[in-house]
């Protein structure tokens, strides 16, 4: 078995026109397929990353908050690349969305920092 990338990252949402609006129109990326599950109550939003990865986006009723400080077991954050780190930044605060100051990775050299998603989901900009 061979890996070949990551396809997509899952995210429960607790407010699903919020969440589409941040990451359609603030993270800008392009919807491919919008469901509404009747059977479930439950939006399903297929969003398109420039490389060609998916994020899936989901709503369900009564969905439980993520624990995340202290830190949970499970996955910690999602990354995305980004050319420069500033830019992304700057962008993200003109769009009043908090975000951390920039730091750099004692081991790679590279840019990054983090900010959160309308759930506090923890997300990462990191420079290539």
């Amino acid at each position: 078995m061979k890996l070949l990338g990551i396809h997509h990252a899952a995210i429960i949402c607790s407010d699903y026109a919020r969440s589409k609006h941040f990451y359609s129109n603030v993270l800008k990326l392009n919807v491919i397929n919008e469901h509404f599950r009747a059977d479930r109550n439950s939006y399903k939003l297929d969003l398109a990353m420039p490389d060609g990865s998916q994020i899936e986006l989901f709503s369900f009723d009564g969905s439980p908050a993520r624990p995340s400080y202290p830190e949970a077991q499970g996955l910690r954050h999602l990354a995305f690349k980004v050319a420069d780190v500033q830019i992304a930044k700057t962008y993200l605060e003109s769009c009043d969305v908090n975000v951390e100051d920039i730091r750099v990775d004692e081991i790679t050299g590279k840019k990054f920092t983090f900010f959160a998603d309308p759930d506090n989901l923890p997300l990462e900009l990191y420079g290539v």
